[in-house]
């Protein structure tokens, strides 16, 4: 069994991969400023034992995650962790190291030798829309943009020869409402649905057609720009927690693949580890 390990700003998630798909695929919030509930309820009256560290929390959820899915630790063959939180890499390595009993292949530019990819600038490009471009070049082989909702929003571009040609980033759409909800005193937070017009009659139907209706056009004008530059000749794919979030998009992408950054990493873990999971 493989396991993908994608630490995102916002969470982290982790791909349980065998027989030819994702079994399990967890999240949990990448960085945890306060001990979590169920940490201070394991800790007996008196207990002067320091409070239990990220590394801690991680460990538990994997145990647990495991137990509920009746599958032994010792059953992982290969661990690959992307991350772009640098203050979260080596808690993660630590806690994977231990757990399965190897160390882990941490994407960055020290593997990216191995990869049928071309990557500009490699210390200056996030693991993810890297596993996100693996993903998409071996899967088409054409020119494609991979447009990811999280976060952030990302638009990534490779080549059918596999060159990355291109990066455009915006501010996720939950990044957006959030940066209104943070910054003004009346504006409160809302749902990201998508309204029945631009003419907003509310404060929460403004924010929706401003954010929402707002994006489509930010999308779509973005694919046709990446598309005009490269003569037309791009495919459009979807990936990432928000990418259902405006329906009228759907018609705008080839496909909308929920794991295709997991599917990334997994592809590098092949090009990157012997069969018995270590560093090659």
């Amino acid at each position: 069994m493989f396991l993908a390990v994608d630490a995102g700003n916002s969470d982290t998630v982790f791909g349980l991969y065998d027989q030819q798909q994702w079994r399990h695929v967890w999240r949990t919030r990448s960085l945890v400023e306060e001990p979590m509930a169920f940490h201070l309820t394991d800790r007996l009256v008196g207990d002067t034992d320091a409070i239990p560290t990220e590394r801690d929390r991680y460990e538990r959820l994997l145990r647990l995650w495991f137990l509920e899915a009746n599958i032994p630790l010792s059953a992982i063959d290969s661990v690959v962790i992307s991350s772009v939180v640098p203050e979260l890499t080596p808690t993660l390595k630590t806690t994977l190291t231990r757990l399965f009993g190897q160390e882990p292949v941490v994407v960055g530019p020290a593997i990216y030798h191995a990869l049928p990819l071309q990557i500009l600038r490699p210390y200056a490009i996030g693991t993810d829309l890297v596993a996100n471009a693996m993903a998409a070049h071996l899967r088409y082989k054409q020119n494609c943009v991979v447009v990811d909702f999280g976060t952030a929003l990302t638009f990534t571009t490779v080549s059918a020869e596999g060159k990355m040609l291109g990066i455009a980033i915006a501010p996720g759409l939950k990044t957006a409402v959030r940066s209104l909800f943070s910054t003004t005193a009346q504006l409160p937070e809302v749902p990201l649905v998508m309204p029945d017009s631009a003419l907003g009659t509310s404060t929460a139907h403004a924010i929706q057609a401003g954010v929402v209706l707002g994006y489509e056009g930010l999308v779509r004008s973005l694919i046709n720009r990446i598309r005009a530059e490269l003569n037309g000749d791009c495919l459009a794919i979807a990936t990432g927690g928000m990418a259902t979030a405006i329906p009228t998009l759907s018609t705008d992408f080839l496909e909308i693949i929920p794991n295709l950054t997991l599917d990334g990493i997994r592809e590098i873990g092949l090009r990157t580890q012997g069969p018995a999971g270590a560093p090659v």
